[in-house]
C-alpha cells in the first residue's frame, strides 16, 4: 500500500514528537533522526529512563510524564514493546504512532487505529521527511566528527 500522501501529511502538519528510546550516543539511529528532525523546526521531547536530557531537551520516562501535547509518538523500540507504547499514546492523546525501520505490531496498530491515532509502521521520519522535503544535504546529520571508528564505550 502506498501511503506517501498521509506521511506527507504527517509531516507537514506535525510539530511535536516524542522520540520513545532516544539515545544520548551522537553514533545512534535515535540520535541522527531526532537531531535532523530538531534542526528541521520540529520540537523533540526525548523519552529514555537512562537520561536526564538529549539534545539540550529534558528527557522524561514515560510518554505519560510528558507535560504537554504530542503529535507524533516516534518508537525506537522492539516490535514486542509497541502496544504498551500504543496505550501509552493513546492515553496521553497522541495523534500518530510511528514505529521506525524494522518495526511492526498488527495488534499495536489495530488498537491505536481504533483508538483513532494513525499509524505508520516500518518507516523512519528521517527519511520520509528527507524523500518528500529534504533537498540538499537531507542524507545525513553533520555531527562535526570524522572518523572511521566507534565511540568509547
Amino acid at each position: 500500500m502506498d501511503d506517501s500522501d498521509k506521511v506527507r501529511r504527517i509531516l507537514r502538519d506535525t510539530k511535536t514528537i516524542a522520540v520513545v528510546g532516544l539515545s544520548a550516543q551522537w553514533h545512534r539511529p535515535s540520535y541522527f533522526a531526532a537531531k535532523y528532525l530538531q534542526e528541521h523546526g520540529y520540537r523533540v521531547i526525548p523519552v529514555n529512563p537512562s537520561y536526564a536530557e538529549v539534545l539540550g531537551r529534558k528527557c522524561y520516562k514515560s510518554l505519560r510524564d510528558i507535560p504537554e501535547p504530542v503529535d507524533v509518538v516516534d518508537c525506537f523500540r522492539k516490535s514486542a514493546e509497541i502496544p504498551a507504547l500504543a496505550e501509552d499514546a493513546i492515553a496521553i492523546g497522541a495523534k500518530v504512532l510511528w514505529m521506525q525501520l524494522g518495526v511492526e505490531n498488527a495488534a499495536a496498530r489495530a488498537r491505536a487505529e481504533d483508538a483513532g491515532l494513525e499509524v505508520v509502521e516500518n518507516r523512519c521520519m528521517k527519511i520520509e521527511h528527507g524523500r518528500f522535503f529534504g533537498g540538499l544535504g537531507w542524507a545525513g546529520v553533520n555531527t562535526k566528527v570524522i572518523s572511521a571508528r566507534r565511540a568509547s564505550a
